[in-house]
């Protein structure tokens, strides 16, 4: 998933200081909007986050793992595994760093419409298997985010952009 790394930063000043960092494979978010206007519904998972001890509502995400995989196919792999739902529709919402002080990972969001249930539903292991698959009103998950109950950065991040899309049109 990662390696730290250290690498020697000549300033601009010439001095040179050591920086360590996370290289990270990369990773993928998924807003899974069900729904247009007011009434729209947002799929979320609620999962254990052991570096932050609790459990966190998340978008269904996961890790560019997958030897010659896209991005969407990534999306589109992990909301299936995550939610058993597949997306007729695939856009590309936004891209964040998430940590960049500290890694180098970087996180496409996609925003997944015409939802539909996946043909089979799949076997969840490890934390998946203690996950929580919910659906919330679009504006009620906003709310939820500047009420602190979504604290999770990709998730705060495509909930907005969603909400903004959603908005437009």
């Amino acid at each position: 998933m990662f390696q730290v790394v250290t690498d020697e930063v000549e300033f601009p000043d010439g001095q040179v200081a050591s920086r360590d960092y996370l290289r990270h494979v990369g990773s993928v978010a998924v807003v899974p909007l069900a729904g247009d206007g007011p009434e729209a519904e947002v799929v979320l998972v609620r999962q254990y986050r052991h570096p932050v001890g609790g459990q966190l509502w998340e978008l269904p995400a996961g890790l560019v793992d997958g030897v010659g995989e896209s991005l969407p196919e990534v999306a589109a792999r992990e909301l299936a595994e995550e939610t058993d739902l597949v997306a007729g529709r695939l856009d590309r919402l936004l891209d964040l760093h998430l940590s960049p002080g500290c890694s180098d990972e970087r996180i496409r969001i996609f925003l997944a419409r015409d939802l539909r249930p996946a043909s089979a539903t799949h076997r969840r292991e490890f934390e998946e298997a203690t996950m929580t698959v919910a659906r919330f009103r679009l504006t009620d998950a906003v709310k939820m985010i500047f009420e602190g109950e979504i604290t999770n950065a990709a998730a705060v991040a495509g909930l907005l952009a969603a909400d903004r899309a959603r908005s437009a049109g």
